[in-house]
């Protein structure tokens, strides 16, 4: 991808076609413009794609999803107003699935389930609280998720999200005292060279697989994109089961 600030990571292209595009999200970027006026990845892919195409004018790009700012992994975009809508409704009737891997820093009782809670966004301060039950204001959140152990008590977990909510996998897991390494705002603590290196406060969550129909052929559409296996806490586990972790909850009917 042209036409980066040097600061800013290269933003890998893993499809593109005249109505859809896919990227990997560098973990530290915003999916859109915030309060931060650091550059973003809708500002930063349209500036890109003007320059790439030669386009005169305002470029159309539209989000149909986001990552938190420490988040990495794949993220879509719709090219066209016609497909930003059908793409938003895969999203709304569910159709559109996401699977991400997380580090634990403790593991949850069962090694595979689902998490059920209500969640409340504070946004003055950034911030979401999980409740139990249902509670005003808050929203039904629900995922599912496998865990693989690792060495020094550190636990893998692939994820499926059932609903989209903000923070949502961070808080979930929080909430039943499994926090993500890295993840100080929702209870982790320094794990010194285990923890993410980032100068965003990085978190062990990455974005590895989505799936979608595509928004005019309706064919299947997968990808898939594997955290860095070079960096802690991702050095826990090989690449090849990174990946087997990601591919068998994708592959599998899990509780919903």
């Amino acid at each position: 991808m042209g036409g980066r600030s040097s600061e800013t990571p290269p933003i890998p292209i893993l499809y593109e076609d005249n109505h859809l595009l896919v990227v990997v999200k560098p973990p530290g970027i915003p999916s859109q413009e915030d309060e931060s006026g650091d550059p973003d990845m809708l500002t930063l892919l349209k500036e890109d794609l003007k320059l790439r195409h030669n386009k005169p004018g305002n470029v159309f790009l539209g989000l149909v999803h986001r990552l938190d700012r420490p988040v990495g992994g794949v993220m879509l975009f719709a090219k066209t107003s016609k497909a930003a809508g059908r793409l938003s409704d895969s999203v709304r009737t569910r159709s559109f699935r996401k699977t991400y891997l997380a580090v634990l820093s403790k593991a949850p009782k069962s090694s595979e389930g689902s998490l059920l809670h209500y969640l409340a966004k504070d946004s003055r301060r950034n911030i979401v609280t999980a409740y139990a039950r249902p509670t005003a204001d808050a929203k039904e959140a629900r995922l599912s998720y496998r865990t693989r152990s690792g060495p020094g008590g550190l636990t893998l977990a692939a994820v499926q999200l059932h609903t989209g909510r903000p923070h949502q996998i961070r808080v979930q897991f929080s909430a039943i005292g499994c926090p993500l390494i890295g993840d100080l705002k929702y209870g982790a603590s320094d794990r010194g060279e285990t923890s993410p290196k980032g100068v965003h406060g990085d978190i062990a969550l990455w974005s590895a697989r989505a799936g979608i129909p595509h928004p005019v052929t309706k064919e299947w559409m997968e990808f898939q994109s594997m955290p860095p296996s070079l960096q802690p806490p991702w050095t826990a586990w090989t690449l090849e089961q990174l990946q087997q972790a990601s591919t068998r909850l994708s592959m599998d009917d899990m509780p919903i």
